[in-house]
Order: C-alpha cells, then sequence, then structure tokens
C-alpha cells in the first residue's frame, strides 16, 4: 500500500474511530486502527468487539493495500506533523510515515489479523433523517443513562420505533427522559414497530462523529444496530434484555402545573446547591398565594437561602417536596425555550418537566423522600 493524504483528513478519520479502539491483553489488536485502500477512498476502521468504527477518507492511491498499527503511536504522528501532506506506506509489517522533512517507521500487524467488521443482516429496512434531528433527540435523553453491571438493560437508550413516531428513552430509576420524533422528521420502510436498546457509548459515538450536513441512516438485525452516512459507519451489539415499562412511570394526569421563567429555575437551584444536604436536596414549594414558587435549602453547618419565582399555576398547590438538585438541574438544562411547565403530583410522585410550547420532549424525576 502507497497512499499521500493530506493530514487535515487523517486526524479528522483517526478522531472519529479513536474511541472504538481498546486495550486487551488477550487480543493486542484491539489497540490497532487498520488502514486499507477500498474503493478508491482510504478505509480507517477500529473496532473493540462490541463496537466498531470505519471511516473513508479522501486521498490519492499509489498502490493499493492495508496494514494495522497501534493507534496511539499512529495519531500522534500525525497531530504532531507539521507538514499538510503526507505519505503512508507499507514495507512488510511495516508501516512509512514520510512527509518532507520526517521519516518514521512504525510496526504493524498484518491487516489478515484485524478482526473482521459484522455487517447488518440485511440492509433493506431503514430509518432515515436529517443529523441535527438525530443529535437533538440523542443529547435530550443522554443525561438520565445509568450504566449498571447489575441492570445492564437501563445501560444505554431504548429505540421504541411505533411507526408513526420514534420515541428515545433513558433511565435511571431516579429520572427519565423521552424525546419523540414524529414520521414528518423521518423516512422508512420498516412495516412493523420494534424496541432496541443502544449502548450508551454506542449511541454517544453516533451523536459525536457523524456532522450536520448528511442524512443518518439507521439500520438494525436481531443483534446488532448500524448508524451511517456516505462516509462514516458505526456498527454495535445491542444490549440484551427486558427495558423497564416505562410508560407506567409517566404520569397521566397532573394535579398542580405550573408555568415559570427556565433561566430563573435554573438560576434558582444553582443557588440553593450551595446550602444542600448530604444528599443534594432543594426543598420548592408554593406559597400561600399561589403566585410565587419558593426554591430553598438549608445546612446545618453553612446557613440557608430562597428564592422566589413568579408562576402561573393551575390545579392544587403544593407542599414542601425535595429533589436532588443534579438530577433536577439536568432536566431544566436540557429544555428549550423561555418557559417550562414544571408538574408535580404529590411529594412521594414523579414530577414532570416539560418546555411549554413542545410537547414531544419531557423529563421526569422523582422526588427525595423523607429529606
Amino acid at each position: 500500500m502507497k497512499i499521500i493524504i493530506l493530514k487535515s483528513n487523517l486526524k479528522e478519520a483517526l478522531s472519529a474511530v479513536e474511541r472504538a479502539a481498546s486495550e486487551n491483553n488477550n487480543l493486542p489488536v484491539l489497540k490497532n486502527v487498520l488502514l486499507k485502500t477500498y474503493n478508491n477512498k482510504i478505509k480507517i476502521a477500529a473496532t473493540n468487539l462490541d463496537l466498531a468504527v470505519t471511516k473513508l477518507t479522501s486521498g490519492k492511491i499509489i498502490e493499493e493495500g492495508g496494514i494495522t498499527v497501534p493507534l496511539s503511536t499512529f495519531q500522534s504522528l500525525v497531530n504532531n506533523s507539521d507538514n499538510e501532506r503526507i505519505t503512508v506506506e507499507t514495507e512488510k509489517n511495516n508501516l512509512l510515515f514520510k512527509t518532507d522533512n520526517y521519516t518514521a517507521k512504525i510496526q504493524g500487524v498484518n491487516q489478515e489479523e484485524f478482526p473482521i467488521i459484522p455487517r447488518i443482516e440485511s440492509e433493506e429496512n431503514f430509518i432515515e433523517m436529517e443529523t441535527p434531528i438525530f443529535r437533538d433527540a440523542v443529547q435530550k435523553v443522554l443525561s438520565a443513562v445509568q450504566i449498571s453491571e447489575i441492570r445492564p438493560e437501563i445501560s444505554g437508550v431504548l429505540f421504541d420505533f411505533q411507526l408513526t413516531q420514534l420515541k428515545l428513552v433513558s433511565t435511571d430509576a431516579f429520572r427519565l427522559a423521552q424525546k419523540t420524533i414524529n414520521n414528518n422528521q423521518f423516512k422508512t420502510n420498516f412495516k412493523e414497530g420494534f424496541k432496541v436498546i443502544v449502548p450508551l457509548k454506542t449511541i454517544t459515538e453516533a451523536f459525536r462523529i457523524f456532522p450536520d450536513n448528511q442524512s443518518i441512516k439507521i439500520q438494525l438485525d436481531p443483534n446488532q444496530i448500524l448508524f451511517k452516512n456516505e462516509d462514516s459507519e458505526i456498527i454495535s451489539r445491542l444490549i440484551d434484555g427486558e427495558y423497564p415499562d416505562y410508560e407506567q412511570i409517566i404520569p397521566k394526569n397532573i394535579e398542580t402545573e405550573t408555568v415559570l421563567n427556565r433561566e430563573q429555575l435554573i438560576n434558582a437551584v444553582k443557588l440553593a446547591s450551595n446550602f444542600s444536604g448530604k444528599t443534594n436536596d432543594v426543598k420548592i414549594k408554593i406559597n400561600d398565594n399561589k403566585k410565587v414558587l419558593e426554591v430553598y435549602s438549608a445546612n446545618q453547618y453553612l446557613g440557608e437561602n430562597n428564592y422566589l419565582i413568579p408562576v402561573k399555576i393551575k390545579g392544587d398547590n403544593f407542599k414542601e417536596i425535595a429533589f436532588n438538585w443534579r438530577y433536577f438541574i439536568d432536566g431544566l438544562k436540557i429544555i428549550d425555550g423561555e418557559n417550562l411547565v414544571f408538574g408535580v403530583n404529590g411529594e412521594n410522585k414523579p414530577s414532570i418537566i416539560k418546555a411549554s410550547d413542545d410537547p414531544s420532549y419531557f423529563y421526569i424525576v422523582m422526588p427525595i423522600k423523607n429529606v
């Protein structure tokens, strides 16, 4: 193999695949990156066996071939090169890295020893949407995912496809986030619905590497999911297991619904967090006149504070409710718009946060009991 490639192209491709490589004493080749020529493009890939990322990039191909080399070493050479034009060629199982004023030889491994990147059983069925729509949906649910060895089914994002809509759902048992993508925002030829759990690392990489100027296509088989665009692919194992019945958690009715300014509530919670206790608790209540929401906290060693926010309220007044401020503010930050709706069903039932003008997203958070 011999290729001439721009540093910027090579740097971008290596950045796309870098997080798929892994240290594995039983299979050292997994810390390597695969470089090979493919359909007049340069193919760069890395895998940890659960997740594989492939990136196609442009360059001048002088001689076909391929090799696999340690990713960290190769990436360091690329990042620190002071030349934009790089020549890469193979010499037996070595890779020669050349610029106008620099030469290096990296010990490589024959490309045949690199794990085979798996394929989807059938690429007939797909969901396709603009990448900004996908990225927005992913961003809105990531904060509620929890990596759990005891409950691996909550270590990812649920894709609940129902023909006319795709729901992305995440939960860690203390909060739940749901974003709905309606069918006017995607194209599909699936004839029936499905539910699959996508690992957190996979969905994070899909969020990270796909640019906004291309659409993204999603395909799957019983055990794997594929995200791809014109020059990038992520294929990953799905999480095996039964996702919690999240619809049971969603409040069917709201006893007390308040509408208030989002930024004011964020500021209130941030200030109150300075006086929170060991459980990171902040307390919220509606004043007797039903015109003001009070956010406050107290700490016997530090002091106390309270913040008053004007609100519009429908329904019954509610007594003091305590929340973990970190969980609570995660939901506030992701809401779009100037105002939000904060719905409460008493001090021991889930509360809901949503935008006042966007029904496609909501965030549910459990109160802290007996604080």
